[in-house]
């Protein structure tokens, strides 16, 4: 499914076929992330995550229900190269660094939903519901600190919206760390992305809305540029 600022669901697809068509057009990395687990307070889904790791042909990165190391290094077997935490980093202030222990701090992504209330950039969890106290700069630094191996930037406002990311917050957290960091919401086009790319250089690009949708209204079409465009617009050093 695709939402809109995390909010009336539409229906895309089978994930498998999905993974099959993104198969076909040779994208950089996947990331799946069933975004009811959490506030269902459901568990993985360790058959679903296990046929897509073995159906997927790229780097797989799954987020969804995730609360303990033990069902981190699961899925990590099951063939998935990263796992991504959500609500548990920020609830379990102990969880990151001790999964970055056990399968290696590449393996371990943190995800910051942000949405700005009042002028401010704050972080929501339990799919954007729950607003979390500590500011969104505090939890970065305390995210880094505990060995995390990648932060993916979120931005609540800009889901599905499709008219470009929010350049002010990669700043702000751009200037804070100096491990990977990539931004998701908003991307539209490929100048999107390109703004994106040009603005940070080292910086990872993570779009929804774009590669499942075409044209105004919005058809489903799966879609992902090839390596000419991607190379055209981009040059060698940068990926989707």
């Amino acid at each position: 499914v695709k939402t809109v600022k995390f909010k009336d669901p539409r229906y895309i697809g089978d994930p498998i076929n999905a993974v099959k068509i993104f198969n076909e057009k040779e994208v950089d990395e996947l990331v799946v992330l069933d975004i009811d687990a959490s506030t269902e307070n459901r568990d993985p889904d360790y058959k679903m995550i296990e046929d897509l790791a073995s159906e997927c042909q790229m780097p797989l990165c799954y987020g969804g229900g995730v609360k303990t190391v033990e069902q981190i290094n699961k899925i990590i077997k099951l063939g998935v190269e990263k796992v991504a935490i959500s609500s548990a980093a920020i609830l379990d202030a102990g969880l990151v660094s001790e999964a970055s222990k056990l399968v290696g701090a590449q393996s371990i992504v943190v995800v910051l939903d942000v949405k700005k209330r009042f002028g401010k950039y704050e972080v929501f969890i339990h799919n954007g519901r729950k607003r979390v106290k500590k500011s969104l700069l505090e939890l970065v630094e305390e995210i880094k600190n505990q060995g995390a191996g990648e932060i993916i930037l979120n931005s609540i406002d800009n889901d599905g919206v499709m008219k470009g990311y929010d350049i002010k917050l990669v700043e702000k957290v751009r200037q804070l760390i100096n491990i990977p960091l990539t931004v998701l919401g908003g991307a539209g086009s490929l100048s999107d992305v390109q703004q994106l790319f040009s603005s940070f250089q080292q910086i990872g690009a993570s779009a929804g809305s774009l590669f499942v949708y075409k044209g105004k209204f919005k058809a489903v079409l799966i879609n992902y540029p090839d390596f000419e465009q991607k190379k055209s617009l981009f040059g060698n050093s940068s990926s989707a």
